[in-house]
This record gives structure tokens, C-alpha cells and sequence, in this order.
């Protein structure tokens, strides 16, 4: 069983549901931090979860973020099974960026 800590960039240039993140194979995810920042202009930013095993999208935070402003969407550990899957969606393309810490756990 290997432990393995990674990041995972996010840049959202569309006002869709962004896909960030899917957890591998044979591998438990726990989130640590989901960190973004918004270079101008107020913003509302949704961060998802999906649990394919439940086909279920849950929305599991949310914020108005304003200009110049940096925000942890995970205000706890977020723990997910192989498969889920993190998307996040901004109401204005080309403005939050940011980087999801994950600690994955193969076995």
C-alpha cells in the first residue's frame, strides 16, 4: 500500500462543470485542500463531488469570491473511492484558478 501526495492544477476557462479530478483505480483519495483564486471581478464558484458508485452529484461547497481573493473550497477533509470525480464550475470563464491537494492511498 503506497501513499502518495499530489496536486492537481485547476484553471476553469468555461462556465461549465469542469472535470478536475477522478480518483484511480484501486485507490482511496482524501482531499486535503481545494484552494482557488479569482483575478477579477465577484465570481460564484460551486465545487462538486460525484459518487459513481451512487451515480449522485453532490454539491459540497460554494462561494461569492471577490477580485484578487484566494478561498479553500475544503473546509475539511474531503475522503472519496476510486472513481468519484471533483468538477467545479465559476459563473465567469478565464478568472479562478487554483490547485486541489489530494493524498491517495493505492492498495
Amino acid at each position: 500500500m503506497a501513499n502518495t501526495y499530489k496536486s492537481y492544477f485547476v484553471d476553469l476557462t468555461t462556465t461549465n462543470k469542469t472535470l478536475i479530478y477522478t480518483v484511480p483505480a484501486l485507490t482511496t483519495a482524501i482531499v486535503k485542500t481545494i484552494q482557488l483564486t479569482n483575478e477579477s471581478g465577484n465570481v460564484n464558484v460551486q465545487v462538486y463531488v460525484t459518487d459513481t458508485s451512487a451515480s449522485t452529484e453532490y454539491e459540497v461547497s460554494h462561494s461569492t469570491m471577490s477580485a484578487r481573493s484566494t478561498e479553500n473550497f475544503a473546509k475539511g477533509s474531503i475522503v472519496l473511492e476510486a472513481g468519484d470525480l471533483i468538477k467545479i464550475q465559476a459563473a465567469t470563464a478565464n478568472t479562478v484558478t487554483g490547485v486541489i491537494s489530494v493524498l491517495e492511498i493505492n492498495f
